[in-house]
């Protein structure tokens, strides 16, 4: 069940047993219930003038004044007042009487009675009361224990109230914290989705959609080191875009972007999952293939690299350096990246002899 679908004393687990516990603890006995009750004629006599003077000691402090308000919510607290004070008298407090107190407190907690009012208000109405019981009881004895009998029930009426208001503090704080800890979790979450972006923004070319050169070495450890363990070879495919110095004097830089573009997306296209692609710098480019030997890097994936650029762009070619480490032996990343970048070169060159017949 639901904390929202439960009686006050079912949310407070206060039951008949507890009810009789509270009352031995503080000595509240069915001789005390006689005594209040048989002075319950006197108080019904007395009622209507004793809630008339209440309130008109309560409107003279101005912080209650202001809770009050109009004369509906006074007329409405009359009534609730003379029928707490009868209740006092009534002899019978069972759950039905407890609910009521704890409904109090929680009413208090509510339109914002601090406990000072309340215990202000009860002090006031102590004070009323037994100045009905000296006047009205002239026995010395009875007098004493209807006042010992009414300071007991108040007692335990306050501790009642007081619990709920506490209660309902706590809860407000439970809530809060909840609302704290749920909000301090959306952040935690949107700083952690922004840092994965930051992240990705700062492994990525934003002209080209490949990755940066910054991981390159890193990430080509990496894929040795598996390589190795697996005895797998790995080509590293070294490429230039020929003439791209041309390319950006004769139509600008722009074009030169869009090209860098182009090949960036071509490269993408042909790639597999596990292939890693870099934009070296430039128009240089750099692709580490694992488990790819030299003949299948050079026949297979330049070859097919070569015809998507061309489905991309006109008069647009590479030149391409590849270097195969293992599966016996593997050269430090450094060590194959040169190697790569020195045979791209070796194939510039003769492509620009090739073009200059």
């Amino acid at each position: 069940m639901k904390q929202t679908e439960q009686t006050l004393l079912e949310q407070m687990r206060i039951t008949d047993f507890d009810i009789a516990n509270r009352k031995e603890l503080l000595s509240l006995n069915e001789d005390d219930f006689k005594t209040l009750q048989n002075f319950r004629p006197v108080i019904e006599s007395k009622i209507d003038v004793l809630v008339d003077k209440f309130y008109q000691l309560q409107t003279n402090v101005a912080e209650i004044s202001l809770l009050i308000g109009d004369a509906d919510t006074l007329g409405r607290l009359r009534t609730a007042q003379r029928r707490y004070v009868l209740d006092l008298f009534s002899g019978l407090y069972d759950l039905e009487y407890v609910n009521n107190r704890l409904r109090i407190g929680l009413v208090h907690k509510r339109i914002g009675v601090e406990p000072k009012l309340y215990l202000s208000a009860i002090s006031t109405l102590k004070a009323l009361l037994h100045d009905v019981i000296y006047t009205s009881l002239t026995e010395e004895a009875e007098r004493r224990a209807t006042l010992t009998a009414l300071s007991k029930l108040f007692l335990f009426d306050i501790t009642l109230v007081f619990e709920t208001y506490i209660r309902s503090l706590v809860s407000e704080i439970e809530i809060s914290r909840e609302k704290s800890e749920s909000y301090a979790s959306i952040l935690e979450e949107k700083v952690r989705d922004r840092t994965c972006q930051l992240e990705e923004m700062s492994r990525t070319d934003p002209l080209t959609g490949l990755l940066n050169v910054r991981g390159l070495t890193e990430t080509l450890t990496r894929i040795l080191r598996s390589a190795q363990r697996r005895a797998e070879p790995v080509s590293i495919v070294y490429l230039d875009i020929n003439d791209f110095k041309l390319i950006n004097d004769n139509k600008g830089h722009q074009y030169g972007d869009e090209v860098l573009r182009a090949v960036g997306h071509a490269i993408s296209a042909i790639a597999r999952m596990e292939d890693c692609c870099f934009r070296y710098g430039g128009d240089e480019f750099c692709l580490i293939l694992p488990n790819c030997f030299l003949q299948q890097a050079t026949d297979t994936y330049v070859h097919r690299l070569n015809g998507e650029i061309n489905q991309r762009l006109d008069k647009i070619t590479l030149s391409a350096g590849i270097v195969q480490a293992g599966p016996v032996s593997y050269e430090e990343p450094e060590m194959l990246i040169r190697i790569a970048d020195d045979r791209m070169y070796q194939a510039k060159k003769e492509f620009k002899t090739q073009h200059s017949l």
